[in-house]
């Protein structure tokens, strides 16, 4: 699947990331992960990516692009350099409206929802009666009656039944809430230095005045879109909801403005790209059973949220920010072969101390970067540690994330 051609380090790149995903579809999706092609849903892209030498693989019951005609290693770098055009349409998008759609969601994620302005959105945690994580989504506040959310592809049937369990429960004792899910529109993530140059030139809107976190909706090559100042990469960049019949026009038209520059890039490097800035992918890095304490996002969890509760699984998540969690997500460097999921981490005496969760080669660093779960105690940076890979012992010394910087478009 992956060409060989910077030697040994990008087909072990490859092979690590194509092991990590199809772990992390298996976990978020219990029925078998591999559908026959015929069962496989496309989305409206699927044929450009193909035209585009687009290698298709299964991915949530998708058929996604895992690369194209370069390389998974040149396709992060370029991302890091100029930028980087990602289908991110199996991803499901879905708004909720009503009076009370902003108390509904906050029984059912950490955010402080009311908090936030109009336009604003943050990253957030579905969570489950005992604090863990169901998924984790950008959610913004359109306005006070209006929530626009993403929900990851491969826990979308569960992410949508829960919130309907809870919605028939909230609207039978009077609360006004209702959902749409676009299913008519796709998303394009648009990432990297040239994203908003590039965007530029398809609307009349001053995008410098959209800053990171912030939603709008506004014409984009002639179409009417939501656009969000966000993405995966750690990169500046934009997720663009486009309706699906003008999805490939807005593709082309976003690709012709960078000269070249902009690439196609499938979900290798993007899995890459979120490992080094430190991002967790849902089925590896956090799960049902992993609080968001414990996953390193205390910070999502709304100041007043930690007052007032009022959330699944508030009091043991509230419990863990006062006395603190018993594991805790790092990052990793370490010697050897790149470290793969479920590589057993040691303290200096060989004592199992945790788990790695996701590791590969970093193509910026040009070294092994990794994440996982260690015990209390052994989490500070600086950290001597040994991480066992097919039976060896190799070093490795904890640091902290993003191993490579974020670029994010912030007010000076």
């Amino acid at each position: 699947m992956y060409r060989k051609m910077r030697g040994g380090g990008l087909w072990q790149l490859g092979q690590s990331i194509t092991r990590r995903l199809v772990q992390a579809d298996k976990k978020v999706v219990p029925r078998r992960c591999f559908a026959t092609e015929s069962e496989l849903k496309k989305t409206v892209l699927y044929d450009f990516h193909v035209a585009n030498g687009g290698k298709m693989v299964p991915f949530a019951g998708w058929g996604m692009p895992i690369q194209y005609k370069d390389s998974i290693m040149d396709s992060t770098l370029n991302c890091r350099e100029n930028g980087s055009l990602f289908d991110v349409s199996h991803m499901c998008g879905l708004s909720l409206k009503g009076k009370d759609c902003i108390p509904f969601l906050e029984k059912l994620v950490i955010a402080d929802v009311a908090g936030l302005s109009h336009g604003n959105g943050t990253l957030t945690v579905f969570t489950n009666e005992k604090g863990g994580a169901i998924d984790d989504s950008v959610i913004t506040k359109v306005k006070d009656d209006h929530i626009y959310l993403v929900v990851n592809a491969g826990c979308r049937d569960k992410d949508l039944a829960h919130i309907e369990e809870h919605m028939k429960a909230f609207k039978a004792k009077g609360g006004d809430v209702s959902w749409h899910i676009h299913d008519e529109r796709s998303l394009l993530a648009l990432q990297g230095p040239l994203a908003a140059p590039s965007l530029q030139h398809l609307t009349k809107e001053d995008l410098s005045k959209i800053y990171f976190g912030e939603f709008r909706m506004l014409d984009i090559n002639g179409v009417h879109c939501f656009i969000t100042r966000t993405g995966y990469t750690g990169e500046d960049g934009f997720e663009i909801s486009v309706p699906s019949e003008h999805a490939v026009d807005l593709a082309k038209a976003i690709l012709e403005k960078s000269e070249g520059k902009i690439r196609l890039t499938g979900l290798g490097a993007r899995d890459s790209l979120r490992l080094e800035a430190g991002l967790c992918l849902y089925g590896n890095d956090m799960d049902q059973h992993t609080t968001p304490i414990e996953a390193g996002l205390t910070w999502a969890v709304g100041k007043r949220r930690r007052a007032e509760g009022g959330f699944l699984g508030a009091e043991v998540i509230l419990k863990q920010i006062a006395e603190g969690p018993k594991i805790r997500r790092v990052g990793f460097f370490s010697s050897g072969p790149p470290p793969r999921s479920h590589s057993e981490i040691q303290d200096d005496q060989g004592q199992n101390i945790g788990e790695v969760t996701s590791g590969g080669f970093s193509p910026c660093l040009k070294k092994n970067i990794a994440m996982g779960y260690v015990k209390s105690g052994y989490h500070k940076a600086g950290t001597k540690a040994k991480i066992v890979i097919r039976g060896k012992s190799y070093e490795g010394t904890v640091t902290k994330m993003p191993f490579v910087p974020t670029k994010y478009y912030k007010p000076s």
